[in-house]
């Protein structure tokens, strides 16, 4: 990259605000200082001299950033430039014109994501870049920060002057409405090649402006997400896992702190869900009102039955009186932070983002002063406890100094409380499991207490063992209970691992057993299998015109209709979209499988009562026949498939077979 030198002087609304020369293109390649170069510094450092006077608000230089045409990805934080809009009240053409593009400042350094904490301003950033002749035109510009209230991109429309494209997300806004489908905030940017442009940002939120920013080509953002992705679907599958397990537990022992345990769990994976993105992409996209706050109110809950497992599995109600209080307080403020973003006053959000964040390092500390006092007071599980709280609180402070402000932005900063929160959620699953074991041990020690008193307690041990016989049965029918659930579900996976979740028909696994099956027994039989391939006609256009939910609903009626033509013994089965695949046994004669497909072809046509009014689609069918067409499930399969694209061809709404009937 090479230095510039900001000219000062007066451009129209069309070209970049940022007028830069290139002192590389004055001075040629050479660094000798010869003459000319040292009259042309002396000018550019008394051009630059009243906007280094004006104080920190001038620019003095700064580099544009290149994109070349190899270039797969370009991290902006150490080239955007800011300005803050105290009054939030200025547009793009009131921020790109002269008098505000000298005002603009560096917003990054090097190694460090931009990052202003809490503020109630808008922040405008600037992106100067150089784009290459031969670099590409699109681009996805990342913000990888999904939490932001509300992120607009202005990208310069190069046939209108003083124009430009906005295109806006953010998580106040429904999933569907972003410009782009990712879990974090995405825009795609067309720049023109060969020329300098500014791309301009406006943002504003009430947690904490994290603003990483990063141009993508799209296939490389899209090899980046396997990689963010698998690491993700890691965390939150152990979460899942834990969380699973410890339940189990509660309704296995009855113990209150296995269910705070769990509660805990749950609390932290909205938190990080929402922090993470994946919250207002997956669980709730058109809930922007519960997305907005999932995140504050998350981390607050997670606090809260953080609080009350770390005071059930240290007992300080029975054991540490003093600290049972300050936990119990603490519990209380992480309470009142929950509530506060549910609040009607405009600033709820942000105090309650503040109030958790700062709460949470309290608590924090005071758990791992607890876990120490405890620790040494011989507590079963304390040393598990200790360090799960000491890693959770590293992750939280470094969280914290990081949404404040206070340390630089980068991935580990980011992602400091995930990563503690993963090891502490692991450590503390321990830490119940250590207690368990300490219990066991004590009930042993009991035991051998009460054996050796037995002849002076006899009837006391009666009782004893009738209780003791009672609670296992007990337990033991929780357990088969559980066991119960366990093959319930295990036989709800299976069948949903084949079949179609929406329509209920076999999906591909399924289809390929059937076929397979039905030709063994055809070859033993000495008998014909027809397999038909019907493909929707029109159905893209209710889909598109109506919406996925009146698209499903068709699918559903068009599936009970494909079942109705057909014996029990056949199979109907869904490839995906609006593919069908229907499998005849024991044909003995073809001509049965060709009034089937007409069937299918006038049943199908008729018009469906859907929520919104009555429609109607059309099925082209094709049929090939084991043995005469193919032997074999994939070839069979084939020659269906094209006969069905030679009836679309011949004009749809009819079937065609293969060798004809």
């Amino acid at each position: 990259m090479h230095a510039f030198c900001y000219d000062g002087s007066v451009r129209s609304k069309s070209s970049p605000r940022f007028s830069l020369s290139a002192q590389t293109n004055s001075f040629g390649p050479q660094r000798v200082l010869t003459p000319a170069r040292l009259l042309a510094m002396v000018l550019c450092w008394l051009s630059l001299a009243p906007a280094l006077a004006a104080g920190p608000a001038a620019l003095g230089t700064h580099d544009w950033a290149d994109l070349g045409a190899a270039q797969q990805s370009l991290s902006a934080s150490e080239s955007l430039l800011y300005y803050e809009d105290a009054g939030n009240t200025l547009t793009v053409n009131d921020v790109s014109d002269e008098a505000h593009a000298q005002q603009f400042r560096p917003a990054g350094t090097f190694g460090s994501e931009v990052n202003f904490g809490y503020s109630r301003s808008t922040y405008w950033l600037a992106l100067p870049l150089r784009v290459a002749a031969d670099a590409p035109a699109r681009w996805l510009l990342e913000i990888g920060f999904p939490s932001l209230d509300s992120v607009e991109a202005y990208v310069a429309d190069p046939s209108k002057a003083g124009e430009y494209t906005r295109l806006a997300a953010g998580d106040l806004q429904p999933f569907a409405e972003r410009p782009f489908a990712h879990r974090n905030l995405v825009f795609p940017v067309t720049l023109a090649a060969g020329a300098e442009q500014i791309l301009y940002l406006k943002v504003r939120s009430a947690g904490t402006l994290t603003i990483p920013v990063t141009l993508w080509q799209p296939d490389a953002l899209h090899h980046h997400d396997q990689a963010s992705y698998a690491l993700f679907s890691l965390y939150y599958g152990m979460l899942l896992a834990l969380l699973l397990y410890n339940l189990l537990l509660f309704l296995s022992v009855r113990e209150p702190v296995f269910i705070a345990y769990v509660a805990f769990v749950a609390s932290m994976a909205v938190g990080q869900a929402s922090l993470n993105g994946f919250g207002n992409q997956f669980l709730w996209p058109a809930s922007p009102a519960w997305g907005n706050i999932a995140l504050p109110l998350g981390n607050a809950a997670a606090g809260f039955f953080g609080a009350l497992f770390t005071r059930l599995f240290l007992g300080t109600r029975r054991h540490f009186p003093k600290l049972d209080r300050l936990i119990l307080a603490m519990a209380g403020l992480f309470a009142l932070a929950a509530l506060t973003p549910l609040m009607p006053f405009a600033a709820s959000y942000q105090a309650a983002a503040v109030f958790t964040t700062l709460t949470g390092l309290a608590f924090s500390g005071v758990a791992v002063g607890g876990g120490v006092y405890c620790f040494v007071k011989g507590h079963p599980g304390a040393r598990y406890f200790l360090i799960a709280w000491t890693l959770l609180l590293i992750g939280v402070a470094i969280l914290s100094l990081r949404n404040l402000g206070w340390v630089p932005t980068n991935d580990f900063t980011t992602h400091a409380m995930q990563i503690g929160s993963a090891l502490e959620v692991l450590l503390l699953s321990f830490a119940l499991a250590d207690r368990i074991n300490s219990m066991r041990r004590e009930q042993e020690r009991l035991a051998a207490e009460t054996l050796a008193a037995r002849e002076q307690l006899v009837a006391t041990l009666q009782r004893s063992e009738q209780e003791l016989e009672s609670r296992v049965t007990e337990r033991t029918r929780a357990l088969e209970t559980a066991n119960v659930a366990l093959r319930k579900k295990e036989e709800e996976l299976e069948y949903l691992a084949r079949h179609d979740p929406l329509t209920g028909l076999a999906n591909r696994v399924m289809l390929g057993d059937r076929i397979a099956s039905a030709i063994a027994r055809a070859r033993r039989s000495k008998r014909a299998v027809g397999v038909l391939v019907a493909d929707l006609d029109g159905f893209k256009a209710i889909n598109d015109a109506h919406g996925h939910v009146i698209g499903d609903q068709m699918l559903k009626a068009v599936s009970a209709r494909l079942k109705a033509c057909v014996r029990e013994t056949d199979t109907v089965a869904r490839l995906g979209g609006d593919e069908f695949v229907l499998v005849l046994e024991e044909l003995q004669d073809l001509g049965d499988a060709a009034r089937i497909a007409g069937k299918l072809v006038e049943t199908t046509s008729w018009p469906v009562n859907l929520t919104h009014g009555s429609l109607q689609v059309s099925v082209s069918v094709g049929l090939a026949f084991f043995p005469r067409d193919a032997t074999e499930p994939n070839a069979l399969l084939k020659h269906a498939d094209n006969s069905m694209y030679i009836a679309k061809s011949a004009g749809r709404n009819r079937w065609h077979a293969a060798s004809g009937i």
